[in-house]
């Protein structure tokens, strides 16, 4: 992507010669991920129906050797992460009400080893030591013993762990941020070609969040996936995303799409430019304006409780 010039205002991400770039390298490939129409209702014909996203679409390129990261941002109960279950094909997210999601062109009928997901919890086994909770997924594919623990082995020091002190150790005899960084391994072990992740940095300090945000950044181009990133965070958002969706509550809705430079440093040094503030600063009055409306909006604040 385009540096940064020296007036400290973002590349023109979305040029005319970018867009004629990206739309070369796409036009033969389906989207990464498509949503038409989307709607998705809890508890329908009982009292307790509400409707989650109404009529959401989008659609996300499969670009081809580079991958792209589209961040979902938005206030709590937008529906944030019911898109990313139905990305999923997880219940009872899955299936949509109407209208359709599909991935790399075929509709998502359930969960599959084209995508992966990362949660903000920490999802590791509790009874596995760190090179097993990483090469459990090989395991599952039959991989040997052998194979699997030395690409697993790999695997731990590219997130930033030490094999020879952390590979025995077991999940509770970490920190939050090194917990996180085994969940995200033994997700990109797999090479997934979609992978979702619903707030992963949410719980961890501000210091570990901004070195997780890099290390995302640094094997997303290893990998060269599309990843759909779920934060709360407006910072997180414009840092990591390629694209920022921005999402409106009482229904979850998309009410902007954004495009973004990709970082080509680190976050501390992006985080500094006047650039980044901006876009920050709109993003933030926009998120404001979304929720002054959801309080107008009947019963809002019951749907926002319970959308996710």
């Amino acid at each position: 992507m385009n540096q940064p010039d020296p007036s400290g205002s973002p590349p023109a991400s979305d040029s005319a010669s970018d867009s004629a770039s990206d739309s070369a390298s796409t036009s033969a490939r389906p989207a990464a991920v498509e949503f038409r129409d989307v709607t998705k209702i809890y508890g329908r014909g009982t009292p307790r129906e509400y409707v989650a996203i109404s009529h959401v679409s989008f659609t996300i390129p499969d670009v081809a050797d580079h991958g792209e990261i589209s961040s979902f941002l938005g206030p709590s109960g937008c529906g944030k992460s019911t898109v990313l279950r139905l990305v999923a094909g997880l219940e009872p997210q899955h299936p949509p009400t109407s209208g359709t999601v599909t991935v790399l062109g075929r509709p998502v009928i359930g969960p599959g080893a084209d995508r992966g997901m990362v949660f903000q919890d920490y999802t590791s086994f509790d009874n596995r030591t760190v090179l097993d909770n990483v090469a459990f997924g090989l395991e599952c594919r039959g991989v040997s013993r052998r194979e699997r623990e030395a690409e697993g082995l790999e695997w731990i020091a590219k997130v930033g762990l030490d094999p020879r002190r952390d590979a025995r150790k077991y999940p509770h005899e970490l920190s939050g941020g090194m917990r996180q960084r085994v969940a995200i391994a033994r997700t990109l072990i797999l090479r997934p070609r979609v992978i979702l992740m619903d707030e992963p940095f949410g719980a961890l300090d501000p210091a570990t969040r901004l070195d997780m945000q890099d290390m995302l950044i640094s094997l997303w181009r290893e990998v060269q996936a599309t990843v759909l990133f779920v934060t709360h965070s407006v910072e997180e958002a414009v840092y990591l995303g390629d694209r920022v969706f921005v999402m409106g509550t009482t229904p979850g809705r998309i009410v902007d799409e954004v495009r973004l430079p990709s970082p080509t440093r680190n976050a501390r040094e992006i985080q500094s430019e006047p650039w980044f503030h901006e876009q920050v600063n709109a993003l933030h009055a926009r998120i404001e304006q979304v929720e002054a409306a959801a309080k107008r909006s009947p019963n809002g604040a019951s749907r926002q409780i319970q959308a996710g």
